[in-house]
């Protein structure tokens, strides 16, 4: 079992205080690192452990930070993505407000290896009381010197700003959050270049997620041996899974990369909640396609979920129940993509709000028969065709609930309605 890394103030009260997390060990990778490291060593660990990003594409952080060009001279910018927006997923915010310097270490480290001095946390504009405990530790930190200049008598400088986005779900897309900060509309940009060539302000930029960065002090100080011990070769580590739904136990639960999700939804979560029957999982937030009760014997990682169809995303474990109407589901997610979609491009722009209105159609009686095929020539015409992934992060789930549930959406335009809803405002016989 891993160790419990990264929610470590299940273990230790009042972690997120800078007393506290220096008398377990704070901020001694830091040290570690600018004292006897030279910047590429420390990427050449954070490489060899084999970190893989956690924000959902899973890129290697290691690799990532490589792509920076050598001979700029230009400045260069971390920017940590702390705009955690998809729906079902809350592994950001917990470590932001409940082991705040664990982040801050990591973009410590991160920027000595990538010769940053300058970095932005871009925190969603909703996480008030976050950006106040980012402010908070930022403070107790800058009066030990652990920020700012010449930080451990090293001659490294590092200014670390917390930024407050205004709540947009695009600000999550990496070139989106950096326009963003720029003071620009949040509209993602065409890749390439990408951010490590031309990022914020023009200059080299390496956006990582919150929980990527929150390994990396670890890394350093146990090596990137004992990060690969934990899970599959392929993608190591500790991993966050968050469950919500219909659940006896949502929650957190800090586990090694590679869990079954059949465990994590039974043996953590403690099931279906009131001893009803599976219906549906979403695995990875809501952005990605649904799995059904028979394909949840897999193992949570990058490389398995991609071998069924599915995908890890940010391990935001959606569960839902037998009297769940997958159109209505549906019906909820499509509606938020409509409306966060930022508008820049055409098959998004519309496409998502074609989508919605015709499952609201069917949700309310009014749908036909070629509404479904309709519906799914939709999401293929999005597919693969927008600056940014949003488009697809709503076709992809509409796709797989259209396949895995056809039945329901045919029964909606039988049933003239939700057969489900009908069922539940019938009286009981007598």
């Amino acid at each position: 079992m891993a160790e419990n890394v990264l929610l470590r103030h299940e273990d230790v009260p009042d972690i997120h205080k800078l007393d506290v997390y220096l008398a377990h060990d704070g901020y001694v990778a830091a040290r570690k690192a600018l004292t006897t490291l030279k910047p590429e060593e420390v990427t050449a660990l954070v490489k060899e452990s084999n970190l893989r990003g956690r924000g959902g594409a899973g890129f290697p952080a290691g690799v990532k930070w490589g792509f920076l060009p050598k001979d700029s001279d230009k400045p260069v910018y971390l920017c940590c993505n702390a705009d955690e927006s998809e729906p079902g997923t809350f592994k950001d915010r917990a470590i932001i407000e409940k082991n705040t310097h664990i982040l801050l270490e990591g973009i410590l480290i991160t920027c000595y290896a990538i010769n940053a001095h300058m970095a932005y946390i871009y925190i969603r504009g909703e996480f008030a009381y976050g950006a106040k405990c980012l402010e908070r530790a930022l403070a107790e930190a800058y009066d030990q010197g652990l920020f700012g200049k010449d930080i451990f008598g090293t001659g490294f400088d590092l200014e670390v700003y917390v930024h407050r986005g205004a709540g947009a779900y695009i600000c999550g897309e990496e070139t989106g959050l950096i326009q963003s900060i720029e003071g620009k509309r949040a509209y993602p940009r065409i890749k390439p270049p990408f951010p490590a060539v031309y990022g914020l302000f023009g200059c080299p930029t390496i956006v990582n997620n919150v929980e990527t960065l929150a390994c990396v002090s670890s890394i350093i100080k146990n090596g990137p041996d004992w990060f690969r011990s934990i899970g599959p070769e392929s993608g190591p580590g500790p991993k966050i899974y968050g469950v919500s739904g219909h659940v006896e136990q949502p929650g957190m639960f800090e586990l090694p990369m590679g869990m079954p999700l059949r465990e994590v939804i039974y043996d953590y979560a403690g099931g279906i909640k009131d001893g009803k029957q599976l219906k549906a999982v979403m695995p990875a937030g809501s952005s990605f396609p649904v799995l059904t009760p028979d394909e949840i014997d897999v193992h949570m990682d990058f490389d398995s979920m991609r071998a069924i169809g599915a995908f890890l995303g940010t391990a935001g474990i959606i569960v839902m129940d037998e009297d769940t109407c997958m159109v209505r589901a549906l019906e909820i997610i499509d509606r938020f993509y409509h409306h966060e979609s930022c508008g820049q491009c055409s098959p998004c722009r519309e496409g998502t709000g074609w989508l919605h209105k015709l499952l609201v159609r069917l949700e309310e009686g009014n749908g036909k028969a070629e509404d479904i095929d309709l519906i799914d020539r939709i999401c293929t015409n999005m597919m693969g065709n927008t600056v940014c992934v949003l488009a697809d992060a709503a076709a992809m789930p509409t796709q797989s609930y259209l396949t895995k549930f056809r039945a329901e959406f045919v029964a909606h335009v039988t049933a003239g309605g939700c057969p489900l809803k009908k069922a539940a405002a019938q009286p009981e016989a007598a």
